[in-house]
């Protein structure tokens, strides 16, 4: 599996998303409650680009007229039909054994870090300030 340095970490601002494109494919990278997921940005129901798609909570009811949200942001609901998936692994929520958006890890390195191997950025004399996202396919 290669490892891509996609994004700085600040590239993402806290409930975004940034498509990047790796090897002919468009991820997306969701930062999601201080912490970053990559899906492919593409629905498997019709082909939804899930950069639009909204990060809401799953909800639960104990009983009639009583909700629980659990898990805020982590659950993605396609725009165009409002299908839902685990943000975490890509798992569909209402059909779980058919359904599911490809995931792929993610990391979060500093630049020094980086600059040591054997991923080695190409890089020029400069300061490293930031910390960099990388995603594995």
């Amino acid at each position: 599996m290669a490892r891509h340095i996609v994004a700085c970490t600040s590239d993402i601002p806290s409930g975004g998303n940034k498509v990047v494109g790796v090897e002919g494919r468009d991820i997306v990278v969701f930062h999601v409650n201080g912490e970053f997921f990559a899906l492919l940005n593409r629905c498997p129901h019709e082909g939804a680009p899930l950069e639009k798609a909204a990060c809401v909570a799953r909800l639960t009811s104990p009983e009639p007229g009583v909700y629980h949200r659990e898990r805020i942001g982590e659950m993605l609901r396609c725009p165009w039909h409002g299908w839902e998936f685990d943000i975490r692994n890509g798992q569909s929520w209402f059909d779980p054994k058919r359904f599911k958006i490809r995931s792929y890890p993610v990391a979060v390195e500093s630049g020094a870090e980086l600059q040591k191997g054997p991923y080695v950025a190409e890089t020029f004399p400069v300061h490293v300030e930031d910390n960099y996202v990388i995603v594995e396919v």
